[in-house]
């Protein structure tokens, strides 16, 4: 089968294996399916998936980066029908042939261009193409409006489809930088190696000292390199961990860009404070974020929107205070007692300076050591596209991450080293009290349970199972009902 593929740009990232290919290929088979957004942090990986998945599946894929190619804004401006999108297209690209059925439109950085996010409604009403769009700001809230319309002379178009939302005419998914468990396939682990491991999770038995030491190894490696395909591939084609910081150091200089470029003007002076302040508010032995260690005599009013744009743009992740060990989390969660953390780990390690990977892969983080993982522990929760919870009171007690599993709300404790988990002691104590009946403390050591308190090294975080339980209810039977209630009625 003959591909064309419309694009000015080539890729040499390596193929990785990710999860959401699977995603994606659902989604295609899905009858009717909509228009797909893919959202995600800046470098994760969105085009080269999307691009690389409409090579498999289709005979022609229309590629266009509405930064890289700004002229293709044109063909989305004034009527938003198909047809007179593709005349537009075709007036601009020469040659060009569009299949219904076997063509694949590619909107890449659709930020740049909300005309042609709306008129995602209309080829999902035309049915003919499937069309993927990505974007690495879309979370972010009026992002850049005033900036755009003036650097595309937009000001005087009276064009009523700017910046609409094809609300219900598009599937949205998110796409995260790499877990430990797709940088294990990157390094050539085998299913073999997972189902094994799995086991050993299932049956609560340790896993084998070979096993186990070269997992500890991959993990570190993991924590040094971080998520973010750039990064991962410096290291895969080099090993050499300079290199990662390169792409690190050019990943963060486009998160920095992005701050001035996208964010609001009353808080563009504040977003890089909040963001470079992450460190020190873990480093602290309460995680608690403070505003005064943004900048003494720092305020909420001054870096509460900065912060929103951070989380917003995906670059960092806030867990929320609960001081009830119950469900649901949410009603119970102090909107503003909170942690904050990087997205990706490898943000946080490239952030604390260059000597700390070496740091990492020779066990001398010292005391900051605690924190890293905690934020890995955040990062896989993250990933799993859970919301974040811990547990704190005024007493002292308090538990690194709430999770929700088999309909339990379950404590999450992460220990840099084997330490006694006085917190947890507690609660186990006093079930009446907490309503805890299991507590999971990961660490630098092998599986082991003493009663209610499961220990788990920390490698294995990847394998929690937090999908929500399946409720299946018994049907009513309406005829049944409506047979009792005329029986009551008649004489």
């Amino acid at each position: 089968m003959r591909k064309v593929y419309l694009c000015t740009e080539k890729s040499f990232e390596k193929m990785l294996k990710r999860k959401i290919e699977n995603t994606l290929i659902q989604w295609k088979n899905r009858k009717n399916h909509k228009p797909l957004v893919i959202m995600g942090i800046r470098q994760c990986g969105k085009t080269f998936i999307a691009k690389h998945f409409a090579a498999e599946n289709y005979r022609t894929v229309v590629y266009i980066n509405f930064i890289k190619e700004p002229e293709r804004i044109k063909a989305f401006l004034g009527s938003k029908d198909v047809n007179t999108v593709l005349l537009n297209l075709s007036a601009q690209i020469q040659g060009i042939i569009f299949t219904p059925g076997e063509t694949c439109f590619i909107f890449d950085e659709i930020q740049e261009c909300p005309e042609a996010r709306t008129s995602l409604k209309f080829f999902r009403e035309d049915g003919r193409f499937d069309v993927i769009a990505t974007g690495s700001l879309l979370g972010v809230q009026g992002y850049g409006d005033e900036l755009k319309k003036k650097h595309r002379k937009l000001v005087q178009t009276k064009d009523p489809g700017i910046n609409s939302v094809p609300v219900g005419s598009e599937d949205i998914i998110e796409m995260y930088p790499l877990d430990f468990e797709e940088f294990l396939w990157a390094n050539g682990i085998n299913s073999e190696v997972i189902e094994a491991l799995l086991k050993c999770y299932h049956e609560e038995v340790p896993v084998p000292a070979g096993i186990h030491v070269a997992m500890k190894n991959l993990l570190n490696l993991y924590v040094a390199v971080g998520g973010l395909p750039e990064a991962i591939n410096a290291f895969l084609e080099t090993n050499n961990m300079n290199e990662v910081g390169k792409a690190y150091k050019s990943i963060l200089k486009e998160y920095r860009d992005d701050m001035v470029k996208y964010a609001p003007d009353r808080d563009k002076p504040h977003i890089r404070e909040c963001f470079n302040s992450i460190p020190k508010q873990l480093a602290k032995d309460n995680k608690k974020f403070q505003y005064n260690k943004i900048k003494p005599g720092g305020r909420s009013e001054t870096y509460l929107g900065s912060l929103q744009w951070l989380e917003d743009a995906g670059i960092i992740c806030r867990c929320y205070n609960t001081d009830i060990t119950g469900l649901p989390m949410e009603g119970n969660a102090k909107d503003n007692v909170f942690k904050v953390y990087m997205a990706d780990i490898g943000l946080l390690i490239e952030m604390l300076g260059p000597g700390t990977r070496a740091d990492i892969l020779q066990g001398n983080l010292g005391g900051f050591k605690g924190a890293i993982y905690e934020n890995l522990m955040a990062d896989t929760l993250h990933k799993k596209e859970q919301n974040l919870y811990y547990f704190q009171k005024d007493s002292g007690l308090e538990l690194d991450f709430l999770v929700r599993m088999n309909g339990d709300c379950v404590p999450l404790e992460v220990k840099a080293k084997s330490t006694q988990a006085k917190s947890a002691k507690t609660v186990l104590s006093h079930p009446e009290k907490y309503r805890v009946n299991q507590i999971i403390k990961f660490g630098d050591y092998n599986i082991g349970r003493v009663g209610r308190l499961l220990t788990l090294p920390n490698y294995m975080q990847f394998l929690l199972v937090l999908e929500p339980e399946e409720i299946v209810l018994e049907p009513i039977n309406v005829d049944s009902v409506n047979a009792l209630a005329k029986g009551m009625l008649t004489p």
